[in-house]
């Protein structure tokens, strides 16, 4: 009787080696899936983190205070590190920003200055001009202030005529015998006095002696500013030497001149001897024009 035959060498060895495979399959795959999960995990934890140095306790704190060190170990800490990476690049944007924005502002400020002068510049001027005249063909005295407003010669003319006749006012304005400057520029400035002495027997002798002694006729005119004391502008004089055989003696002082004046300056006139000045309003004459 034959013993019962078992498993072949051969086939024992392809079993032997199956298995072998199989076994360094599993290992692998296993291998596989840890360091899989291992990778995952690192990846996630290093995400959370640098996240969290963007969106940690004192971001806002970080940008005000990047040139201020707390310790050695917070310069040595890389979350710390890009948190001042990040806010050197942020305040560096911002600078930026705000030197385009403020460049931008100024260019339009600029230009709107520019079209402002260039509006003002053919903008039309207004007429500024004033003739008053003497307001009667006679000497009145009362037409006289005996003393000028704070310092100054001579005795102020108060009350011209400014409606009437040749008289005129254009934007300007009249106030107690002086003309308020409207607006800052040149003006040609003119004044006419008419001094008239005829004779009458009824005078006081003294009078006439005084009258008829040799003596200066003056006319002055003044601008009245924000300074203590008037300023005097012009003034014009002639010598008076009348005979006793002269019925009546005549004199007229004409002067102008251009002068620079502000807004809200006054000009005005005075004269000497105010007893012999005749307002008649062909002879007596002051006024003034803007000419640029």
């Amino acid at each position: 009787m034959l013993p019962a035959a078992g498993p072949s060498p051969g086939l024992t060895c392809g079993l032997v080696l199956v298995g072998a495979v199989l076994l360094q399959s599993v290992c692998v795959a296993v291998t596989f899936l840890y360091f899989t999960n291992e990778l995952k995990q690192l990846r996630d934890t290093y995400s959370k983190s640098g996240i969290a140095c963007l969106t940690g306790e004192e971001m806002g704190n970080v940008i005000q205070n990047l040139d201020l060190i707390e310790s050695e170990d917070r310069v040595a800490d890389p979350c710390w590190q890009v948190k001042w990476h990040l806010g050197k690049l942020i305040k560096k944007m911002i600078s930026r920003s705000y030197k385009e924005n403020i460049s931008a502002v100024n260019a339009e400020k600029a230009l709107t200055l520019s079209q402002s002068d260039r509006l003002q510049s053919h903008a039309p001027v207004h007429r500024i001009a004033a003739h008053l005249t003497g307001s009667s063909s006679r000497k009145n005295p009362s037409l006289l202030i005996d003393s000028l407003p704070r310092r100054g010669v001579g005795q102020k003319i108060s009350n011209w005529e400014s409606r009437k006749g040749h008289s005129f006012l254009y934007n300007v304005e009249l106030r107690n015998g002086e003309l308020v400057i409207p607006q800052t520029g040149f003006y040609y400035i003119y004044s006419q006095t008419y001094f008239r002495f005829r004779e009458n027997e009824n005078e006081d002798s003294d009078l006439l002696v005084q009258i008829r002694n040799p003596k200066q006729l003056v006319q002055y005119v003044y601008k009245l500013t924000n300074y203590p004391e008037p300023i005097l502008l012009m003034k014009s004089a002639r010598t008076s030497c009348w005979s006793k055989k002269a019925e009546y003696g005549l004199y007229s002082i004409y002067q102008g001149g251009v002068f620079q004046l502000k807004r809200e300056d006054r000009i005005f006139v005075s004269v000497s001897n105010s007893d012999i000045v005749d307002m008649d309003k062909e002879a007596s004459f002051f006024g003034a024009f803007m000419v640029g």
